[in-house]
Parts: structure tokens; C-alpha cells; sequence
């Protein structure tokens, strides 16, 4: 079967999209069928530059920086398309020429003209503004971060993703949550995946971790709510009680994160590295005994958080969309922007560390049965599979 799959942003480019999309398409490219032959001929069209990337280790074919020509040439060429994020040009043109087409929602895109359910004025979510026709309202919620023309393009182009959506043979949700907000016709939710690092041990190894160290993990935007974490660390520094934070990532809030920081005293116990991977990464969490992850937006999967409950580690969730989903019971939780009450998950860890190792294991045996990687591979391979048959009869 000839794939293509599209994804707007791919490696070197960082964020979660990139690191599924990358991760479905090595997979993919290594299933083989009852002849042991390569059953998917996978091509990759991106928008982002390879940069210092090389294409070549890759076992599929990369295109990037396609013009419209070329991306239907690959279209006409492929028998299923998978559009990873509903981007109007794949979707036009499989429309177009009746491709067999399978639309990924890895945000909002189809739903909310920011993509975020996000409601920019008021930093809070967004109630659905779109799907209830206050068009006005989406026109002034993203004039602030794009310009009166800027939302205006956005919107449009919400009318046309949401229809093109509509007449896609399947739409994937990365959450049942995902699948309820987006509320299109032939949505299937496949799970993210992501390998077992600890595959062939019967244990996880001992940790060394110390109780007190807290780790965030992610972009530094606003939406990811970065600065409820380190309120809630003022609040715990306040009541005298040692703790520290450290903030793996960046983006555009990190200047403020930074004034935030200094401004409430915590120099001494909270730090930003920057964005980390392999050997560093793994460095910067070796202290930590918790991830928290404090989104104020509607996360729709949340991969980090994944990524470490199958590792084993305890992660505090702030109960929001796809995310408190996927942590359910297996995970601390609190009310998304409130950090009193974050503070208090922060507490209950200080004050009994066995609760790390306890709903650390709970969290991996979650990760084990719903989020490992062969099983988000197949459950693609199927509907693709389902996709071209639909076509052939």
C-alpha cells in the first residue's frame, strides 16, 4: 500500500506532533506482511526544513517544502493519505482526486479557529464559541495574538477544515475527550503510543530520586500553565517547606517565567534548562520524583505525561480535556489554574513519598495497557487497511 502522510511540521521541528507523526511512520515502514514483505510504502511531505536533519537514516521517503504541483503528484500517487492535522492543502486535493483520506486531530483545528479551545482575552478555555456561531467573539479572541486579518484567515479557514473533516473516510482522536470536542462523523480514538523503556525487566530499578525535586516538561507557553507551577512553589516555599522545581522546555513564555521566578524569590529552588533530549534530558530528571503537568488549555493527549507514566514516574495532572483522561486514577490531580490546590497535590508527596512508587507503578501499568507503541501502529495499520478495502468495493 503507497501512504502518504502529511504533517505540517516534522523534525528537527520540536513537539509532540513531530514526535508521533516521526514515530507512526518508522512503524509503519516496518510492518511486514504474511510474505515478510514491507506492507506500507510510506512517503512523508512536510513543510519544515531538514536543517541539519538527515533524511536519508530514515526508512520512508521525505519531501519537504512541497509546492502545490508536486504535493498532488504525491496524492495522485499514493492509494490512503493521512493527514496528521487537518491542513486544507492534502485535504483539498484528496478530496479532488478521491483518495481514501484519514485525518489526524492532534488539536482543535477543526473546531476553533486557534486550534487551542483557548480563549485568548480571558486565558481561559474556551466554552465552544465556534460550534455555537459566535463567530464574532472567535474574531476578537484571536485579534490579540494575530491581528484583525490574521483572525479573520483563521476563522475561514475553521469553516473549511470542519468541512473537508466532515467528508474524511475516518477521523482519528488521540482521546475520547478529543473526539467528543470535535464531534465529527467516523471518528475513531487511537491512543498515543510510545515504546517501553523497560522492555525484557521484570522491575523497574530502584530510584534515587529525591521526594522534594518536581520536573515540568514541555513548551513554555501560556497555555501550558507553567506559572501555576511556580505560584504553587511560592506557596510551598511560604509555609516553609523545601522544595524544588525544574522546567525542561522553552517557547515564548520563558522571559516571563523568568521574571516570575525572580520576582517571587526562587532562584534558589526553581531553574529552566532549555529544551533537552537523550543523555541531558534523561540527566535533568534523575532527581526528580514527579512530573507536573499544570495545563490551563484543553490538552488533547498530553505526550509527556504518557512518556513518564511509562516509565513509572508520578505525574500530577491539572484535570483538563484528553489529559486527565489518559492519567485518570493512576495520577494526582487538581483543578487546571488553581495552584492552592496544586500546591496540596505537591504536599501530599512531601509529606508521604511512598505514594511515588505506589502511584508510579499504577501509572506504568496504565501506560502498558493502553499507550504502547505496537499498538497505536496497528490500529493506524487497520484503518488504513479498512480505508482502501472501503474504496475497492
Amino acid at each position: 500500500m503507497k501512504l502518504l502522510i502529511y504533517s505540517h511540521f516534522f523534525a528537527p521541528s520540536i513537539g509532540g506532533v513531530e514526535t508521533i507523526v516521526l514515530s507512526l511512520a518508522r512503524g509503519l515502514a516496518e510492518v511486514r506482511n504474511e510474505k515478510g514483505l514491507a506492507e506500507f510504502d510510506v512517503t512523508l511531505a512536510t513543510q519544515t526544513p531538514a536543517g541539519s536533519h538527515d533524511d536519508s537514516s530514515l526508512p520512508f521517503r521525505v519531501f519537504r517544502g512541497p509546492r502545490l504541483v508536486k504535493l498532488l503528484e504525491l496524492v495522485r500517487e499514493s492509494d490512503v493519505v493521512h493527514v496528521a492535522g487537518p491542513a486544507l492543502a492534502p485535504l483539498l486535493l484528496s478530496y479532488i482526486l478521491r483518495k481514501p483520506l484519514i485525518v489526524e486531530h492532534h488539536g482543535y483545528q477543526a473546531t476553533c479557529p486557534n486550534g487551542l479551545l483557548f480563549h485568548h482575552p480571558s486565558g481561559a478555555v474556551c466554552r465552544g464559541q465556534f460550534e455555537a456561531r459566535n463567530y464574532l467573539e472567535c474574531l476578537t479572541c484571536n485579534s490579540k495574538t494575530d491581528g484583525t486579518i490574521g483572525s479573520l484567515r483563521l476563522l475561514i479557514s475553521t469553516f473549511a477544515r470542519r468541512a473537508l473533516s466532515r467528508l474524511a473516510n475516518a477521523n482519528i482522536a488521540p482521546s475520547h475527550h478529543v473526539a467528543a470536542r470535535q464531534n465529527l462523523p467516523r471518528t475513531k480514538v487511537i491512543f498515543h503510543g510510545v515504546d517501553d523503556p523497560f522492555t525484557g525487566k521484570d522491575m523497574l530499578p530502584k530510584r534515587t530520586a529525591d521526594p522534594k525535586v518536581f520536573a515540568y516538561l514541555g513548551r513554555l507557553v501560556v497555555e501550558k500553565g507553567v506559572s501555576v507551577l511556580l505560584e504553587a512553589t511560592r506557596l510551598l516555599r511560604a509555609e516553609g517547606r523545601e522544595v524544588h522545581v525544574v522546567l525542561i522546555g522553552d517557547g515564548p513564555q520563558r522571559p516571563e517565567l523568568e521574571t516570575q521566578i525572580r520576582q517571587n524569590g526562587l532562584a534558589s529552588c526553581a531553574r529552566i534548562t532549555g529544551y533537552l533530549t537523550g543523555a541531558p534530558l534523561v540527566e535533568a530528571l534523575r532527581d526528580a520524583s514527579v512530573v507536573v503537568m499544570p495545563s490551563v488549555w484543553e490538552e488533547t493527549a498530553g505526550l509527556a505525561a504518557i512518556e513518564q507514566m511509562m516509565r513509572g514516574r508520578l505525574v500530577i495532572a491539572s484535570k483538563t480535556g484528553g489529559l486527565a483522561e489518559l492519567v485518570d486514577d493512576a495520577s494526582l490531580t487538581f483543578p487546571a489554574g488553581d495552584s492552592q490546590a496544586l500546591a496540596q497535590s505537591m504536599q501530599k508527596v512531601l509529606q508521604d513519598p511512598s505514594i511515588i512508587e505506589s502511584l508510579g507503578q499504577k501509572a506504568r501499568d496504565r501506560a502498558l495497557r493502553y499507550f504502547r507503541r505496537d499498538r497505536m501502529i496497528e490500529d493506524h495499520a487497520r484503518l488504513y487497511r479498512e480505508a482502501l478495502e472501503g474504496r475497492d468495493q
